[in-house]
Formats: C-alpha cells, structure tokens, sequence
C-alpha cells in the first residue's frame, strides 16, 4: 500500500508542475495585459509611463524568468501581490476559498445522501413504478441547469411564500441560521443535478452486479436482503459511483460560477472571472491553482479510495 501511495503522490506533484506551466503561459498568451486596461480606462497611453508600470510589474522580463519567479514565490509561502488591488495576492483571497469550498462540500454531501440510496432503491426494484419515478426525476436533474433552477427557488420562495432569502453575504459567525439558508438553497440546486448523476450510475453499476454468481449465492444461502445488497453487492458497485463523486466535486470547485453570481456568494469562482477581466495575473494564477490542486487532490483521494475498497487495484491485477 505504501508503494502505492507513493507512486499517486509522485504522479500528482508532477501533473500540478505540469498544470502550473499551461496556466501561466496560456494566461500570458492571453491578448492584453494589466497596463493596457489602466491606460484604457483612463483614456490615454503614455508609452514611457507603460515601460516603467511593466518595469514595476515585472512584465518586462522574459515569460521563462517570470515563470521561474512564480514558482520560487509559491514555495517559499509568498503569492505576490494583486495588480489592481496593490494588497498581497493570499490577503484577496484568503475569503473567498472558504465560501466555495463550503458551497462545494454542502453541494456534494446532498448529492450522495440523495444520489446513492435512491440509486440503489431503483436498481433493487428495478421496472417498477417506483424505478421509472426515480429515473424520471433523476433525468429531470440531468436536464436542469443548476443556475436555472436556483432562480426557480429563489422565485418560488417568493411567489408561494413571501419571503425573499438572503442575498447579502451573511457570515456564519454573525448570524448562523441566516448563513446555513443562505447555503443550503445554492447546495440544493447544485446537488440535485449531482444526486441524478450519481443516481444513475449507482443504478448502472449496482444492477451488474446483482447478476454475479457471488450475489446469487447469497440469496441462496439465505442471508437477509439488506446484507446482500448493502454489504456484498454495493462494495463492489461503489468504485465507480466514487470516481463520479470525486469528479463532480473537483468541477463544482471551479464550476460554481453563475451559482455563486445568482446567489450573490462571493467565492473564489465569479471573482476568478473578474481578475481574468483585469488580468490580475497573481489572482488568476493563485485561484487556477487552487483549483488544480482541490481537482488533483480529489483525484488523488479517489485513487487511494480505489486500493481501500479493491485489493487489486493497489497490486496492480
């Protein structure tokens, strides 16, 4: 196991190397800079002015120093300072990760207590009313952008009820029962279109293996149902359901957007989308990196996950 958690690790230390270059040189490539919106906004271009802000900046030096400077700045715990904020680049985003990652993990752990038992239910009693019910409304998750229906919530809550949610970011340390709602509306968009996901591929997976001869020796032995199904047959369904968990995880991390902007959460997703627009390189270069990091990680966990639940992964059977 030790060998096999030591190769993971080396595999993911060399593709965040890997992904450190693709962000900061596709960023660089990216037309116009930090200097040209300055100038831009205020309407005139003073081309000694512009040599001595990209002097400033560093911006004048060749992309392979400034990228060697970038990376010697991240390992000694310093990420630069923001462009248009003059505030250290960790300083800026230092609130916005736990909003996200917040949103991110309320999103997920509704999306697996929904997904996995109803997944399971469909697939024990499959082409059943209650089969076709679960797959219409799963199917229906599919189909629904998590934004679309998060403004459906929001409207609803209004029209039927009265009432309008918080749409000021409240903090949990100033009123915590305002803070939960706030998330949990958001968490409930995003994990419903998660739970169908997962629905389907516990279902998938789960009806596989109930046709194994292992499963039918079960029965026949004798043992009650809720053993058989939860203890022999969803063990060795689940590694799929876990590698879309884990995936769907990495992408709300970044993908969390137009949720994010609908419900006014100020996360680390819709201000990625503002520094880009500023070029705010230290931003955009330490939120995509924070990024890659929560993707490899979940990946990396999803991985470990693998050897824990199937011996063979780890030995490489």
């Amino acid at each position: 196991m030790k060998t096999y958690v030591a190769q993971r690790l080396g595999i993911a230390v060399l593709t965040l190397l890997g992904m450190s270059v693709v962000i900061f040189v596709l960023l660089r490539l990216a037309p116009g800079d930090i200097v040209d919106i300055l100038f831009s906004t205020a309407g005139f271009v003073d081309p000694g002015a512009r040599t001595e802000i990209m002097r400033e900046l560093g911006l004048d030096r060749p992309l392979w120093v400034q990228y060697l400077e970038w990376l010697r700045q991240i390992l000694s715990g310093d990420l630069g300072k923001s462009y248009r904020y003059d505030l250290p680049a960790w300083e800026v985003i230092r609130p916005l990760i736990p909003v996200t990652v917040e949103l991110a993990v309320l999103s997920t752990l509704i999306a697996v207590l929904l997904g996995v038992p109803t997944g399971v239910v469909s697939a024990v009693r499959q082409d059943t009313t209650l089969d076709y019910v679960l797959r219409v409304v799963s199917l229906a998750g599919l189909s629904m952008p998590s934004f679309w229906l998060g403004m459906v919530i929001i409207l609803g809550l209004v029209a039927w009820l009265g009432w309008i949610p918080p749409m000021t970011y409240v903090r949990p340390t100033e009123n915590f029962r305002l803070h939960a709602v706030q998330f949990l509306l958001p968490a409930l968009a995003v994990g419903y279109r998660s739970s169908a996901l997962i629905m389907r591929i516990t279902r998938s997976s789960l009806l596989e293996v109930l046709r194994e001869d292992y499963v039918r020796t079960a029965w026949a032995k004798g043992q009650r149902g809720r053993v058989v199904i939860w203890r022999h047959a969803l063990k060795n369904a689940i590694l799929p359901v876990v590698t879309v968990i884990g995936i769907e995880f990495a992408f709300l991390i970044g993908g969390l957007v137009v949720t994010e902007t609908v419900f006014n959460l100020p996360g680390v997703a819709r201000f990625l989308v503002q520094a880009i627009l500023w070029r705010d390189y230290p931003i955009v270069q330490n939120l995509v990196m924070f990024i890659a990091i929560i993707v490899i990680l979940s990946n990396l966990l999803v991985d470990l996950l693998y050897g824990v639940l199937d011996p063979r992964v780890r030995y490489g059977r």
